[in-house]
């Protein structure tokens, strides 16, 4: 019985890795073909999770090797003023908090997209990110200060790529019309704003409030000594 259990195994971890490299692999279909890329890759199953996640990971450590490796004729990094996490978090809370606001605007108004399904199809639009990016931060310490403009063009190419196609995700998945994404794009990056100005004030108050406890048991003890 083990023995068929650990073949059984074997024959799920390699479909598994199979699945995972198609669906990391038709990232490049997706980036090259948005409109049916991102249909299908939510419609007809072509992309997953893990292929997501670890797109969405390997934009991450891309941010952070272009600080660390870029050269310093391009983009000067005081590591004594870095901050890792504030980096990261850069990445992801924007990620996440465009996520959710969108997925609750849409659903009022007839998105088909579920949230893991806009989630999905926005890490599948970072990875020209990364595919521009790694290169050219190698590139960087070949170039001398007069590859600046290729540089810095290629740097807005995958940053507007990616909004690109972060766009048509958002088109294709809640099948609105273009109007109707730019309207719905608007409305979802006002959420944003009021969603952050929400928890500002949500931190800020529960800051307060430590601030104030801490002080009261301060001076309490005070008291009692």
């Amino acid at each position: 019985m083990s023995y068929i259990t650990k073949k059984l195994n074997k024959i799920v971890q390699k479909e598994t890795y199979v699945r995972f490299g198609n669906t990391l692999k038709y990232a490049f279909y997706v980036i090259t073909h948005p409109a049916d890329g991102m249909w299908d890759l939510i419609h007809a199953k072509r992309g997953s999770y893990a292929a997501a996640n670890f797109i969405v990971i390997l934009t991450v450590f891309t941010h952070i090797w272009k600080l660390h490796f870029t050269s310093f004729l391009f983009q000067d990094v005081n590591w004594e003023e870095v901050n890792i996490l504030m980096h990261v978090a850069s990445i992801l809370l924007p990620l996440a908090i465009f996520c959710l606001c969108n997925w609750g605007v849409t659903t009022l108004f007839d998105g088909k997209g579920h949230l893991g399904d806009i989630y999905m199809g926005t890490a599948y639009a970072l990875f020209p990110y990364p595919l521009i990016q790694i290169p050219l931060l190698i590139l960087s310490n070949l170039f001398t200060y007069e590859g600046q403009t290729f540089y810095n063009v290629f740097n807005n190419i995958s940053l507007g790529w990616c909004l690109i196609l972060i766009f048509m995700a958002m088109m294709m998945i809640n099948a609105y019309g273009f109007g109707k994404t730019i309207l719905f794009t608007i409305i979802t990056l006002f959420g944003m704003l009021v969603f952050i100005f929400i928890m500002l004030l949500f931190f800020s108050m529960i800051s307060q409030g430590v601030a104030y406890f801490v002080s009261l048991g301060r001076e309490v003890m005070f008291r009692l000594n």
